[in-house]
């Protein structure tokens, strides 16, 4: 039997500015996994997951006909991999067979409700990475990350696949997104191989070593957002703002460099500067297009950390899910968990995850 776990993510700067090609964000990979197992079968296969199972199927109109949204369920996510990797493998002249495939996942809580720490994406890794096992094809991890992009563009039309790389490389990670355009157009005249070896423009993913003394602390509001609806209506807004998106995007982008400078000269305080001027940037978003990122909750959450010293924001598309906080040193920690308990906000206990052991262990929380 095949067993391969991947980690959720969080995302920590550069959301929404994210989805633009060479726009960078930092993420992080989180200790909360989700796992794949693969096991041989004869004549038929099956999927399972008790944590899925249940899901609802959402669905909407267009132009008077009834339309369902398969981007809130994994199991569409797994079918992709499923695809997109058996085709690979077939290209390697692989022969095809069956298995009985299981997901079981850390990352939503007990009755099932999703905290916004990227479980599409890291089922989705953990599926290519099964398979890959399975039939023996010895993926490179951005070949992984490669395959695991496709399906899950596949499925989700956006986003910017960031999630992806935090469960393919772990740690921190300064990332931006490829040229979809590009991908698209070389996957119609090209075999899925020879893609794979491409290099894909615009790509970054960069592991950031952590400063010394740099705490993490993660919040949960109790309210689940749904991140493919809240980036369409970011696109569908930004068309009627061009000019006031196209600024948005400058500013995110020199908040975000400017961070990634400050894990380069171990600089905390840069860090924590950017952070908020990057919550104060997605203010901004919201203003430019009516979409509310950073909720009551998520504000209650950012404002008492800043009362202990702490550098917060929302995390990821926002409308709910978590907020980060970041410090410089442990002091602190406590008593604003203790505050954020008492307003119903979740400390989660949460810790970067790296797949090979760092030096700054210190540092994964």
């Amino acid at each position: 039997m095949i067993e391969v776990a991947t980690p959720g993510k969080l995302f920590i700067a550069g959301e929404y500015a994210v989805v633009e090609p060479g726009h960078p964000a930092i993420i992080v990979a989180i200790d909360q996994f989700i796992t794949v197992t693969l096991e041989k079968a004869e004549k038929i296969g099956s999927i399972q997951s008790a944590q899925y199972s249940s899901l609802p199927v959402r669905w909407t109109r267009k132009n008077n006909e009834l339309v369902l949204d398969i981007r809130e369920n994994p199991f569409h996510y797994i079918l992709a991999a499923i695809r997109l990797t058996e085709k690979y493998a077939q290209e390697q002249h692989k022969r095809l067979s069956f298995y009985h495939l299981k997901v079981t996942s850390e990352l939503d809580n007990s009755s099932g409700r999703k905290y916004g720490l990227g479980s599409s994406g890291a089922v989705t890794v953990a599926t290519v990475k099964a398979l890959s096992q399975f039939y023996e094809l010895q993926l490179s991890e951005m070949a992984i990350f490669k395959l695991a992009a496709l399906a899950h563009l596949e499925v989700q039309g956006n986003g910017s696949c960031g999630d992806i790389a935090a469960s393919c490389f772990g740690g921190w990670i300064a990332f931006s997104t490829f040229d979809h355009q590009w991908v698209r157009q070389q996957q119609e005249k090209t075999t899925l191989s020879q893609l794979l070896q491409e290099n894909w423009p615009k790509l970054m993913i960069q592991p950031l070593t952590v400063p010394k003394g740099l705490r993490l602390l993660i919040g949960w509001t109790g309210s689940p957002a749904s991140t493919s609806d809240l980036v369409d209506q970011v696109h569908l807004s930004k068309e009627t703002q061009e000019q006031n998106y196209q600024q948005f995007l400058a500013e995110s982008q020199r908040c975000v460099e400017a961070m990634i400078t400050g894990f380069q000269t171990e600089d905390i305080l840069q860090i924590q500067h950017q952070i908020r001027k990057n919550r104060q940037l997605l203010q901004q978003l919201t203003m430019i297009t009516g979409v509310t990122i950073e909720t009551p909750a998520l504000k209650e959450l950012c404002d008492l950390a800043e009362t202990f010293n702490g550098a917060a924001k929302s995390s990821g598309a926002g409308g709910g899910d978590c907020g980060i906080v970041l410090f410089k040193q442990k002091s602190g920690i406590l008593p604003l968990m203790s505050s954020w308990e008492k307003v119903g906000i979740t400390p989660l206990p949460l810790h970067v995850y790296f797949y090979r052991k760092q030096e700054n262990d210190e540092s994964k929380g």
